[in-house]
């Protein structure tokens, strides 16, 4: 059998090659026909090829950890539109090619949610990528010939849902404005965004200072887009106070002792 399952797997039918001798005892044993066996190792090497591409894209996606949304407290916000939320989990803005923008300060979920968004455009089976946009822009801006960043651009322009997280932290100068902006346009009503900032688009002149194209960029991204703004105190603060307080009353109790 170890020829047979080197050729099978040169194939690509992994799954067959690796249980071949289960499937050719079980097909002896219980009498399958040959039309039961081959659609048995139809519809297992067909599971086979979808796990094996759900693995591919969640690597490619570079993720990282992240808390599902079930760890979501839709409470604390002060400002949250979760029907929009929901509809943005629910994908309905892939098909479209629109653009899904949250807005909120530092330490709210917006990251969470892009992340579970993004998760599940793969889920679905589309191709994404998460990648900041301090991490973008370098790359961008870091290729050596017009021609190798052409290439650059069309790689993050083929991905299916692009995610460019954390707009806003970071200044930058005009060349990297333009760059940002050719993707932008590449995309434009073809592949979807998700991007999240902590600053309102009237800001966003802030982040790339004495470029022109910045109104133009953010007309491109607001089109078709569904703009979700995340008011209130941060998560990270309100752990922060909390594990003080415990503290606090740790040591009150040991020096009442």
């Amino acid at each position: 059998m170890t020829d047979l399952a080197t050729q099978l797997r040169a194939l690509g039918m992994h799954y067959t090659a690796e249980h071949l001798d289960d499937l050719v005892a079980h097909a002896t044993k219980s009498r399958t026909g040959a039309r039961r066996l081959l659609e048995r190792i139809v519809a297992e090497e067909t599971k086979e090829k979808q796990r094996r591409g759900l693995v591919r894209r969640l690597a490619r996606a570079k993720l990282g950890h992240f808390k599902t949304m079930a760890d979501f407290e839709w409470k604390w916000p002060q400002k949250i539109n979760r029907a929009a939320v929901e509809s943005a989990l629910e994908l309905d803005f892939i098909g479209a090619g629109a653009n899904v923008v949250l807005v909120a300060p530092e330490g709210l979920g917006k990251t969470m949610i892009a992340k579970n968004i993004v998760h599940n455009t793969i889920l679905a089976g589309h191709t994404a990528l998460f990648i900041s946009a301090a991490e973008l822009l370098l790359d961008l801006a870091g290729q050596e010939s017009a021609r190798a960043l052409e290439r650059r651009l069309k790689h993050y322009a083929r991905v299916g849902c692009l995610c460019i997280d954390e707009i806003g932290y970071l200044s930058y100068d005009t060349a990297h404005a333009d760059l940002l902006f050719q993707l932008v346009s590449m995309r434009y009503e073809k592949k979807p965004l998700v991007l999240t900032t902590n600053l309102s688009f009237k800001q966003w002149p802030t982040i790339f200072p004495g470029a022109g194209c910045t109104v133009a960029l953010i007309d491109r991204v607001v089109h078709h887009a569904e703009v979700i703004t995340v008011e209130g105190e941060s998560y990270r603060l309100r752990e922060a106070k909390a594990a003080s307080s415990k503290r606090r009353s740790s040591r009150r109790k040991k020096t009442a002792k």
